[in-house]
């Protein structure tokens, strides 16, 4: 790996907030009050890719916005002491800095609320560095948390870009059509989410990557739980296992998947090792107990 591929810069647009979670001992049941163990740590989609990327030794920059608050202070400086560029975000007036609540059981995650009220404030402000003539990257990553407008206006100004975008929950799959047929985007989605997008029932993950390029998605991964995840594009579709583990936590394994994907492509691996490698990363993820903090 060359040194400029080291440190290529990828663009990450979307969320960044503080993640809260809590973690039971053992099972949860509806209105039980359980031991655990409840932490902080900074969270959002395009953060925390942002966090791996640079762990993977690429150059990540943030586009997103948070508000005019201490939270937001203390977000930002945890972010650029690992690494991340953090000059375009938008600090919001009279918007508090996002977060996200989260419960995790034993058999995974319980229950969520995110309160991304910045991130919807701002709009297709976030993307203000790119308007004003931003040196374009080669690569970036966007969130499909965004409204589809701000996703269609994204994509449209990084016409020149390798677009990666991130699935962020089936009941906001449909807003990823507005981006389907670009080019160069390629999607990162579970078996659910495509079968949201694409309004059909897939029996494998392989099933549904395929059918995504044969919607205009120039690449696609998907994912299957403990099943066999696909990477598909024009060359062809390549399947894996991912490696049985424990699941001690799952807040941010997605976004653990694209980062480590993205880094094999940029640097060259073929599909099958691609594939393998963003799985094999994901499986460590999932399988430790606490999720290392940004410094």
């Amino acid at each position: 790996m060359t040194g400029a591929q080291a440190r290529e810069q990828v663009l990450c647009i979307g969320a960044a907030h503080w993640d809260v979670i809590g973690q039971a001992a053992g099972p949860v049941r509806r209105g039980a009050d359980l031991p655990g163990r409840v932490r902080r740590v900074p969270g959002g989609v395009a953060l925390n890719v942002a966090r791996w990327l640079a762990v993977e030794g690429l150059a990540p920059a943030l586009l997103a916005a948070v508000g005019d608050d201490a939270a937001g202070a203390e977000l930002l400086a945890a972010a650029e002491g690992a690494g991340i560029g953090c000059a375009g975000v938008l600090r919001t007036p009279g918007q508090a800095t996002g977060s996200y609540v989260a419960i995790e059981g034993a058999t995974g995650l319980v229950a969520a609320v995110a309160d991304t009220g910045a991130m919807a404030a701002a709009g297709s402000a976030i993307l203000a560095p790119l308007r004003r003539g931003a040196p374009a990257p080669r690569c970036a990553v966007i969130d499909g948390n965004l409204a589809a407008e701000v996703l269609a206006a994204a994509v449209a100004a990084l016409a020149q870009a390798a677009v990666c975008v991130a699935g962020a929950s089936p009941a906001k799959a449909a807003r990823l059509g507005a981006v389907l047929r670009h080019p160069r985007v390629t999607l990162y989605l579970n078996r659910a989410e495509a079968a949201a997008l694409c309004g059909v029932r897939f029996r494998s993950a392989g099933a549904a990557a395929r059918a995504l390029c044969r919607r205009g998605a120039a690449g696609a991964l998907v994912t299957d739980g403990a099943r066999a995840a696909a990477w598909a594009d024009a060359a062809g579709c390549v399947s894996a296992q991912p490696p049985p583990v424990r699941v001690r936590r799952v807040t941010g394994a997605g976004d653990r998947l694209l980062a480590a994907h993205l880094a094999a492509r940029r640097r060259g691996l073929d599909p099958a090792a691609a594939l393998h490698h963003a799985l094999d990363l994901t499986a460590a993820h999932i399988s430790e107990e606490t999720a290392p903090c940004l410094s």
